[in-house]
């Protein structure tokens, strides 16, 4: 196997030469160093037990606010499956307006939805390597939680408000065909740029945020579009034969899609600033990026103020440097 191993190294060497090749190695580095997916997942999970009872908030306030106008709530419905292409059929179904299903919805909703953004939160914080001393409180959390579910009202608004503008006869061509397309890639990009820095309990700049943000932006609607496509000839398929759990387990898979998104948007934001590359491909060979990145999420784990973790490299156990002594580095994981 010494010719597998010689491979390796070559490919390793090749790709460290190259940023457009070691960066996104990089990110995905950092990802599997941050169990991104285990991130991606309980932020999907959370989705999943919020969105339920935003339909029924939604469904609610729509009722009582549009009554009978038609072609208002063909714009909603039009946005809701644009966004979330899964979800659309249950808002069609139960546009009604309802107290007890305003009043249970809303607190149901909020309880749900306080999930979402706390596991946002938490994901944030990890993949930023904040020590958890420096954490936000309960009460901090939760009011940075509802601040960016008012933000994401504020969102679904605008884009309400900019699919109107999209249906509205008498427009010039050019201008709606712009507007449709750039429209939903600013939202997106605002809201990523705001989740980005209200859910990470660290004062960032912006122009750090705004590679990742502008990812995010572009992925998120790329995979609008696509899911759109797959539910309208896979899913409404599906429906016929698994019912209610094929559109159950198709938004699960869309919002893990969307939040796993979101985690690599956030980690090559880091990996930028720290500027964490390239890095190794192997495990007992370690680059500086390597050192740096792995000293950042050892203080992670600092649980106490005054609480310092220091972090060693027994260089003998990988590649030897030069003078052969033992590296021992303490980086500092600030926003710089």
């Amino acid at each position: 196997m010494a010719w597998l191993r010689k491979l390796i190294l070559r490919g390793d060497a090749f790709q460290q030469g190259r940023t457009a090749l070691a960066l996104p190695v990089a990110v995905a580095r950092k990802v599997a160093d941050d169990e991104g997916g285990s991130l991606a997942a309980l932020i999907a999970h959370y989705g999943l037990l919020s969105l339920f009872p935003l339909i029924l908030v939604l469904s609610a306030v729509l009722g009582f606010l549009l009554g009978g106008n038609a072609s208002l709530k063909a714009h909603v419905v039009s946005t809701v499956a644009r966004s979330f292409p899964a979800l659309s059929g249950y808002v069609t179904s139960s546009m009604k307006g309802s107290g007890l299903a305003l009043g249970l919805g809303t607190v149901v909703a909020l309880w749900a939805g306080l999930g979402v953004t706390r596991a946002t939160e938490r994901a944030m914080n990890a993949i930023w390597d904040v020590p958890l001393a420096e954490r936000p409180s309960m009460l901090r959390s939760r009011l940075r939680g509802l601040g960016m579910l008012a933000i994401l009202g504020c969102t679904f608004l605008a884009s309400t408000g900019l699919a109107s503008l999209q249906q509205k006869g008498g427009m010039p061509a050019a201008p709606v065909a712009a507007l449709s397309v750039l429209g939903p890639l600013v939202l997106n990009f605002g809201l990523y740029l705001l989740a980005f820095q209200v859910l990470t309990n660290r004062h960032l700049r912006w122009r750090t945020l705004a590679p990742g943000a502008a990812a995010g932006s572009a992925g998120w609607t790329l995979l609008q579009s696509l899911g759109a496509l797959y539910v309208r000839h896979e899913l409404a398929h599906a429906s016929q034969l698994y019912g209610t759990l094929a559109a159950v387990i198709g938004l699960l898979a869309w919002l893990y899609l969307g939040a796993l998104l979101t985690v690599y948007c956030a980690e090559l934001n880091v990996v930028l600033d720290h500027r964490l590359w390239p890095r190794s491909l192997g495990r007992r060979s370690r680059t500086d990026a390597d050192r740096r990145a792995l000293s950042l999420l050892a203080r992670r784990y600092e649980r106490a103020a005054g609480e310092v973790v220091g972090v060693g490299f027994d260089e003998g156990a990988g590649e030897t440097p030069p003078d052969g002594r033992l590296a021992a580095e303490r980086y500092s994981s600030g926003p710089g």
